[in-house]
């Protein structure tokens, strides 16, 4: 594997003309010819208390699907309903900035809106979102447990902490969203997966995604987006970003070691150098082991 192994030390076929299938277009676009007015009615503006923050809004095309939308940098695919959208984060400590942008063929118009959360800073959040719509890219987290790495230094699957979108709860904390969009809460699509956690236990996470197209769908570009120590001076991101092709494959993204006293490692495979010492020993064998084993299953 080459690359530079990333250390953060932080505050925690043979046609000429083969056609074209959506995902290989891009994003689509709506089909209004004058560029769409886009409203933000939520968020308001100004201070909230709560730990969740809504986007929602509306686009005068109502053919523009999906919208982009921006939090803090972190982009997002949100699908509209009748040129309407709505969809609910977790909010971070301090200035939250929400940018909404519709395209259709007039070009693209864009709505802005800065907001302040004052709640508790987020150590531990993962976004995992796809670049095309009609498809599965389930997000899977295993958090470290008590005994999940053995005396020898070595990580055992099985007795890790699984969170995933029937498991939405682990016994340390971490949460799991589920990807509602308009009242739906098992739609192929654009995601976004969201996981936090606002307290990680010290040792090793494992984020992986597991696949799985739906009707013609052949492959995307799933971009994770980790954030560590949100809302604080140290606060420091990752994007990873994926292809997935292979129906019901499941790929580890990326490894976070939580070193405690507000330390963490990031480790992301086919880009970083194998870690040493600190890690556990067997990071590929546990990876290995995990795309060949269905998730939720025995190990």
């Amino acid at each position: 594997m080459a690359g530079l192994y990333l250390c953060l030390v932080l505050a925690l076929g043979a046609n000429p003309e083969p056609a074209a299938h959506t995902r290989d277009q891009g994003i689509p676009i709506g089909k209004g010819r004058e560029r769409p007015k886009v409203e933000l009615t939520a968020p308001i503006g100004g201070w909230t208390v709560g730990r969740m923050v809504e986007v929602a809004g509306s686009v005068s095309d109502p053919t523009v699907d999906p919208i982009t939308v921006s939090i803090n940098g972190d982009r997002y695919l949100l699908r509209t309903a009748n040129g309407r959208f709505s969809r609910k984060f977790p909010a971070a400590s301090g200035k939250i900035v929400v940018v909404a942008m519709a395209t259709n063929q007039g070009g693209t118009g864009t709505a802005q809106v800065t907001a302040y959360a004052q709640v508790a800073p987020v150590p531990l959040r993962a976004v995992l979102t796809s670049d095309t719509d009609g498809v599965y890219t389930d997000l899977h987290i295993y958090e470290p447990t008590a005994d999940s790495v053995d005396a020898e230094g070595r990580l055992a699957l099985g007795r890790m902490a699984y969170v995933y979108w029937a498991n939405t709860e682990s016994p340390s904390g971490g949460t799991f969203y589920l990807n509602e969009q308009g009242g739906d809460f098992d739609q192929p699509g654009y995601g976004p997966y969201l996981y936090v956690h606002r307290a990680p236990p010290t040792g090793v996470f494992l984020i992986a995604t597991n696949y799985w197209p739906s009707g013609d769908k052949g492959h995307t570009v799933g971009t994770l987006n980790l954030t560590l120590f949100e809302g604080t001076p140290a606060e420091s991101r990752r994007a990873v970003r994926v292809p997935l092709a292979t129906r019901g494959t499941t790929k580890v993204l990326a490894w976070i070691n939580v070193l405690g006293s507000g330390r963490a490692q990031v480790y992301v495979p086919g880009q970083d150098v194998a870690p040493g010492g600190g890690w556990p020993k067997n990071l590929d064998e546990i990876a290995r082991q995990l795309s060949k084993s269905a998730p939720g299953g025995e190990y």
